[in-house]
């Protein structure tokens, strides 16, 4: 699905009374169009063009256990689904997106990851914690995004650190939120506030009483 705005050149014409001169304005317009798409495993290519197709590394993973029980034990969790590229979390479908996890260099880059949306985004859903900063939509960069990052990395890094992950992640996310950090202008109080916000996320994943108020 692909949908944009075009400009129509000429849709109105106005004309300037001392000068007699027309003057042209556009109007705007939105396209929607439609593409089939297939996955490469259902078309027939050429062995020419599979050869210059970039091939993907999967890598293999031990599993983080003390993540796994983590995971297992949240109360109410969203939908969980591995696929495409991208990880994202939407509060619309109340669903975590995640790429497979052998396309991640290792287990804890994968759950550092997970943790951002399941464990910061997702618990800020309306039947969960009702956070304000998920539940709004707001554009990216502006300081309701901004802010929401914050407390997403950093309920990130307190699971993290819950679970016994790596210094070396932890400290990924410290550089990640102090560049959130800078779109706020350097506001030191968000960073009081996101990280208490951050802590209730990790509460009620963590099932732990009087976490929602």
């Amino acid at each position: 699905m692909f949908w944009k705005v075009d400009a129509i050149a000429g849709a109105e014409t106005q004309t300037d009374a001392d000068t007699d001169e027309a003057d042209e304005k556009s109007r705007r317009r939105f396209v929607l169009r439609y593409y089939r798409v297939f996955n490469l495993e259902q078309c027939e290519l050429p062995e020419a063009v599979l050869g210059k197709l970039p091939k993907i590394a999967m890598h293999h993973h031990d599993p983080i256990q003390a993540c796994e029980k983590i995971l297992a034990s949240m109360p109410n969790p969203p939908e969980i689904v591995h696929a495409g590229d991208k990880a994202f979390y939407s509060p619309i479908t109340d669903r975590v997106t995640m790429p497979l996890r052998g396309l991640f260099e290792s287990a804890e880059e994968y759950w550092s990851t997970f943790w951002h949306e399941c464990g910061g985004h997702a618990t800020g859903h309306p039947k969960r914690l009702n956070r304000k900063s998920i539940c709004e939509a707001a554009p990216f960069g502006s300081p309701i995004y901004s802010f929401e990052e914050m407390v997403a990395e950093c309920s990130a890094a307190y699971l993290c650190a819950e679970a016994g992950i790596s210094p070396a992640v932890i400290h990924n996310q410290a550089a990640y939120i102090q560049g959130w950090l800078a779109a706020l202008h350097s506001n030191q109080r968000m960073v009081v506030v996101a990280a208490a916000q951050a802590q209730k996320a990790v509460d009620y994943i963590l099932n732990r009483e009087n976490t929602v108020e």
